[in-house]
């Protein structure tokens, strides 16, 4: 899962051969080939059979599909992650409507979590401040809230889903807060 979230969110153009989706990875020695491609033979899948990660590469097609900034392997920006073990980075069309916040857990082993900076020359664009809320839009699962301030934190699971992918945009039309604003 964590190769398919790299190669979806970072490669403008990605597929997967048949059995990817089974994690049929075992190595051809002294090759980069897999063992038992359908390059060299025909194979009958069963594409049920447990282990499979089918729905996570169905949800990464449709994310793809509905953000054209991920349709290019242009204007991505890497941004500041507090873990190593966890790539976080931006990417946008041209005309920045459509803004795609990833981050993706490199460990294949254990649960890490960090503190994520939001990108500020994109707040900026947008013509906020420090504390305006970013409007978010879980790609996974569509869920809706806001982020208030540039860090976050994310704590990303290798063993149920490695990765996150936010859509992110002003507010959805809610009012600024105002700098005299008592809380």
């Amino acid at each position: 899962m964590i190769r398919a979230a790299l190669a979806a969110t970072l490669s403008g153009l990605w597929g997967v051969y048949s059995g990817f989706e089974l994690c049929e990875s075992a190595a051809l020695p002294n090759s980069e080939e897999y063992l038992d491609s359908e390059k060299y033979q025909l194979r009958a899948w069963d594409w049920n059979r447990p282990g499979n990660i089918v729905t996570e590469i169905t949800v990464l097609n449709r994310i793809r599909r509905a953000n054209p900034a991920l349709q290019t392997h242009l204007d991505v920006n890497f941004l500041p992650a507090h873990n190593d073990h966890i790539l976080f980075f931006e990417k946008a069309n041209a005309s920045r409507d459509n803004v795609v916040l990833v981050a993706i857990n490199l460990d294949p082993f254990n649960e890490q979590g960090a503190d994520i900076e939001l990108p500020w020359q994109t707040l900026e664009r947008w013509g906020m401040h420090k504390w305006d809320a970013v409007a978010v839009e879980d790609q996974v699962t569509g869920e809706r809230f806001e982020w208030r301030g540039r860090r976050q934190h994310v704590r990303l699971n290798p063993h149920s889903l490695p990765f996150a992918i936010w859509r992110i945009s002003p507010t959805w039309g809610l009012p600024k807060p105002q700098p005299n604003d008592q809380a």
